[in-house]
């Protein structure tokens, strides 16, 4: 419920954007309050407000706060500074979750029947690498920062005595650092055997350090994400994605050797699909077992570019990307094949409305592939967030 009185008689307010989508349903508050309460001092903060400083500016934002913001935010509720650091090195403290509402009413996790009850944690910010679609690039780049192990590990003991089972790692990589990840795994792990997690971490990192792969698996993850985003070598280094498919392969059968989940995620569209492109898409992951991993959105996102997007160094993106949408903070481009442009809405549409993954997959597969799909093997369900990740 919006809290209109309080808005009302407030000084000043403050939007966290730490993604696309949560940016897009701020906006529609910001003018809320400011129709409310025209005099109260609004901020936005998090990775999407530098992002989309100049139209937040426009709705009446006055002060923007990016990476490592918090030192910056307390100043400007205090003393309405709104000068912005660059990046500095903070000492964090536990997080206060008073006043938040219960873990119960987000995403929780699903393994067969039985719902887990899911916290949020960040062993890290930032990202060492560059990867050109990234939206963390234009703010971070390549600025990595870790949070005290003693920290973290507070958070993840307040949330567990609230009622959390599992624990999602928020980091843009997990193994950023993975002897800080290591240690603070090892340790939860002692203190909470029954407790489980999932993490996002490169499939550079995945085979960089594949010696602490057993690592994951006995300290109770249940899967990992990593941003495969595409099978086709060509693209990847459009991407600047730092693996191959031959890497993404190698890593598959490990996971699946060692027992561990991998939940890849994928820019399906971008100016490079092809509808032959797709199809390999698919059936590759059916050769690989891959269909329940999937979850059905990653069949139909569209590659988003964001205002600072690295993807504009490319010729062939700017001759596509030639408006900025600001009330959907993105670039806005059309695929120069038509029919591969309406495969992306028809897929989008087909996957809108939840399905099982392999009935939402076999739908896609029979919109543009002309044979009939395998029988997948049946597999145990693969552990994964009632609401799927993405931007």
């Amino acid at each position: 419920m919006f809290p209109a009185k309080a808005i009302c008689e407030a000084d000043a307010v403050a939007f966290f954007l730490p993604m696309h989508t949560a940016t897009r349903m701020a906006v529609p508050y910001v003018q809320r309050v400011r129709e409310l309460n025209p005099s109260i001092r609004v901020a936005c903060y998090g990775l999407y407000a530098p992002l989309n400083a100049d139209y937040l500016k426009s709705l009446g934002v006055d002060a923007i706060f990016g990476g490592e913001f918090e030192a910056d935010l307390l100043r400007w509720f205090a003393t309405g500074d709104i000068q912005a650091s660059m990046l500095p090195k903070l000492d964090f403290r536990i997080p206060d979750r008073a006043g938040l509402p219960s873990h119960s009413r987000y995403a929780k996790l699903r393994v067969l029947s039985t719902e887990l009850v899911v916290g949020y944690t960040e062993a890290s910010r930032g990202c060492r690498h560059l990867c050109r679609h990234c939206p963390i690039v234009p703010v971070y780049n390549g600025v990595f920062r870790v949070v005290q192990r003693d920290v973290v590990l507070a958070d993840i003991r307040q949330q567990v005595a609230a009622g959390v089972s599992h624990i999602t790692f928020g980091d843009p990589d997990f193994w950023n650092g993975p002897t800080h990840a290591t240690r603070i795994l090892e340790a939860m792990h002692a203190e909470f055997p029954q407790l489980t997690f999932d993490a996002t971490i490169k499939i550079e990192h995945l085979l960089k350090h594949r010696e602490l792969l057993p690592v994951l698996r006995d300290t109770g993850c249940l899967f990992v994400t990593s941003a495969v985003e595409s099978l086709d070598d060509e693209v990847l280094a459009k991407l600047d994605k730092g693996h191959t498919r031959a890497d993404f392969l190698v890593v598959v059968e490990e996971f699946r050797r060692l027992g561990l989940n991998l939940s890849p995620t994928f820019i399906a569209f971008h100016p490079w699909t092809t509808l032959a492109g797709y199809r390999d898409f698919l059936q590759t992951l059916v050769t690989l077992d891959l269909v329940e991993n999937v979850a059905p959105v990653q069949l139909a996102l569209r590659l988003l570019i964001p205002q600072g997007s690295r993807m504009l160094e490319l010729p062939e993106v700017r001759l596509l990307a030639t408006r900025f949408d600001p009330t959907a903070l993105t670039w806005r481009w059309t695929h120069p094949d038509a029919e591969v442009e309406r495969l992306s809405h028809t897929v989008f549409k087909a996957v809108s409305e939840e399905r099982p993954r392999a009935e939402a997959f076999a739908l896609v597969w029979d919109l543009v592939c002309e044979r009939e799909m395998p029988v997948l093997v049946s597999r145990a369900t693969i552990p994964y967030l009632t609401e799927p990740w993405y931007c």
